[in-house]
């Protein structure tokens, strides 16, 4: 098994327009494979973002063969000969439904994972900013890990960054890197949560983070933090996206380092199992 991988991550701000969207996508993931990119990886929402729960509804296609964005990127990815993690898409569940779902495609365009963010973004994050993903999305019900030649995925999608325990669960299943596509709100952004959970969670289960990361003022209105970022299984910052711009950044992975970590500090061999007591 090669121990080395160049990954990229794809920072841009998803429109209303799903062709201009999955074009402007592909253009980028052409520009990184040319790179050297073997795993590329695009941002939570990478099909449509829109405002109106209606709109996003009626733009988002079923996951089956007439979706076109399902198409383009299995495609695109058998064109390149890499692996192209589409970090999520809204696909059509039902006719009032949506999944908030990741796809992650071999380099013979075949669909390898998929995985339905788990945790819901219903929150309240000031007067201004409010939102509520559960009435437009159906949140998933399992983790999912996937075979990379280098070795194994753990797949997320952004809010589930703040439950430490699916990460867990993830690193002793045998996750090493984990992936974290996102589209994180600019107030908790600013206020320093993305970054401080993102490295904690590399460095407290001794994994590679990869989170591509949408950016800037959307077309619908809506606003997303951006700063796109590569972690290390030590906590060491490799790559990390500047300002709001579109653009891609590389981080060459050394999967050594997986186990270079977990030997210096054993922190999941030595997790116990416990009970709570109230005194």
């Amino acid at each position: 098994m090669t121990e080395k991988f160049r990954a990229a991550l794809v920072q841009t701000c998803t429109g209303c327009d799903v062709d201009r969207n999955i074009s402007d996508v592909a253009k980028q993931v052409h520009e990184a494979a040319s790179n050297g990119a073997t795993y590329i990886q695009t941002p939570e929402v990478t099909n449509v973002i829109e405002v109106r729960g209606a709109d996003q509804l009626a733009k988002s296609e079923p996951d089956d063969d007439t979706n076109r964005a399902i198409k383009a990127f299995a495609s695109l990815s058998k064109e390149l000969g890499i692996w192209l993690h589409i970090g999520s898409m809204a696909v059509r569940k039902a006719e009032d439904k949506l999944a908030n779902r990741a796809f992650l495609f071999d380099p013979e365009g075949n669909i390898k994972a998929r995985y339905d963010k788990i945790h819901m973004f219903d929150v309240d994050v000031d007067s201004t900013n409010r939102y509520n993903e559960s009435r437009r999305y159906d949140a998933g019900d399992r983790a999912v890990l996937a075979d990379l030649p280098w070795g194994k995925l753990g797949i997320t999608i952004c809010y589930d960054m703040r439950f430490p325990g699916l990460y867990r669960s993830l690193a002793k299943a045998g996750a090493e890197v984990i992936a974290v596509p996102s589209a994180f709100t600019v107030p908790t952004g600013e206020a320093g949560h993305w970054l401080t959970l993102l490295r904690a969670r590399a460095i407290e289960d001794q994994c590679y983070v990869l989170a591509a990361a949408q950016a800037g003022k959307h077309e619908s209105g809506r606003k997303s933090y951006g700063h796109s970022v590569a972690i290390a299984p030590w906590g060491e910052i490799l790559a990390e996206a500047d300002g709001l711009q579109k653009t891609v950044i590389y981080a060459d992975i050394d999967m050594a380092e997986v186990e270079k970590a977990r030997s210096r500090v054993p922190s999941l061999g030595n997790d116990r199992p416990f009970n709570v007591a109230f005194a």
